[in-house]
């Protein structure tokens, strides 16, 4: 019997020969192969390429979301003259008034205060500075008792020397702002002053931020100057220094949701409050403060970016208004969106200017934030 020969079977996958005994080209068939198995690699690492760049879009948004979430975009403004510093009986007691108004406005979150002249008289803010005392330059006195106490204690003696409108500056209270840091405490953005020191070409200037170690930032600038610095998060902590950036003051509250202090402002008269508003579009909402006004509470706030309220002095905006040659009005009402009395009913005959702050800020918190709130759930 002859040997039976085993039957050759095809590999997997492998072509078999044609009709007519045609011979198999091996060798493009590899190459065939080779070419769809790196299609398909290339296939595989597009979508994978395209799931990471979905997935690191996804995130960003996130993150844009936060931080416009967390960010504050309006400000909040007030005006008081600085004749209510003239209603202390001893410069001891006009620091400490001031120091009131200043603990007020941090609790409050205030952007910017500004002291008017309620005598309209703009001589008043100019030439040398008296010191405290019963009849001094109150308007200058309370602005630089508000500017000592906002900035942060590290910073205090370069930019503060010694004053006679600072005398008492000791028995103030702190106004323990996010920016007052400690020496050890980490934060985004710091407070810091530009060091007088020489730096090598195309290399920031050296700033104290109160910290152990200085920062140098991305820019030279002028020594003396305060400025605001975002701190690298990604720093080597055991360098010999820290890194950071120069960012525009209002970045912390517009990017980090921190109240930063405030800014002070000197005006000649009620109506330079108005006319020379730091911000392009002017106050879009300005209320003035009276017991003659409307009851407060019933009222509801419309959407703004910048509000301004304004306090009157000893005899309330009446006064300022008469002693402002550029209003031709009598009525104070007419000079604001909203003439309010934020505590009808009062059981004393005047309600002093440091305490209508408290009230009225006291009052408007609430209403700001139900106006906000209303905007961010659209």
């Amino acid at each position: 019997m002859a040997d039976e020969h085993p039957v050759k079977k095809n590999k997997p996958n492998t072509p078999s020969n044609k009709e007519g005994g045609e011979k198999v080209d091996w060798k493009q068939w590899k190459a065939q192969k080779k070419e769809e198995k790196r299609l398909r690699k290339e296939s595989s690492l597009i979508r994978k390429l395209e799931k990471q760049k979905l997935k690191k879009e996804h995130e960003q948004e996130v993150q844009q979301e936060e931080k416009e979430s967390k960010g504050r975009a309006y400000t909040l403004s007030v005006a008081l003259p600085g004749s209510v510093m003239d209603n202390a009986q001893s410069p001891e007691l006009r620091t400490y008034l001031a120091g009131q108004i200043a603990r007020a406005c941090a609790v409050f979150c205030v952007d910017e205060v500004v002291i008017f002249d309620e005598q309209g008289d703009s001589t008043r803010i100019e030439g040398e500075f008296r010191g405290v005392g019963k009849k001094g330059q109150a308007c200058v006195q309370l602005a630089r008792i508000l500017q000592f106490l906002e900035c942060p204690q590290y910073l205090r003696k370069s930019f503060f020397p010694k004053h006679q409108d600072l005398q008492f500056a000791g028995i103030l209270n702190p106004l323990d702002s996010p920016h007052h840091m400690r020496i050890d405490e980490e934060m985004e953005f710091r407070e810091g002053v530009v060091l007088d020191r020489p730096c090598r070409s195309r290399k920031g200037s050296f700033v104290n931020c109160g910290m152990r170690k200085e920062v140098q930032i991305d820019k030279q600038l002028q020594a003396g100057l305060r400025v605001t610095v975002h701190l690298d998060k990604n720093d080597n902590k055991e360098g010999k220094l820290y890194n950071g950036r120069v960012v525009a003051p209002h970045v912390p509250r517009t990017e980090g949701g921190l109240y930063w202090g405030y800014s002070v402002r000197l005006a000649s008269c009620l109506s330079a409050v108005f006319t020379e508003c730091p911000y392009k579009e002017g106050y879009d909402l300005t209320i003035g403060t009276s017991e003659k006004g409307t009851n407060a509470d019933h009222v509801t706030l419309s959407p703004f970016k910048h509000m301004l309220v304004v306090f009157g002095g000893l005899q309330g905006l009446e006064a300022s208004l008469d002693a402002d040659e550029n209003l031709n009005v009598t009525d104070p009402s007419v000079l604001f969106d909203l003439y309010l009395n934020s505590c009808p009913g009062q059981g004393s005959r005047t309600i002093r200017t440091e305490e209508a702050m408290l009230i009225s800020l006291s009052d408007l918190r609430q209403k700001i934030a139900a106006v906000f709130s209303d905007t961010s759930s659209r």
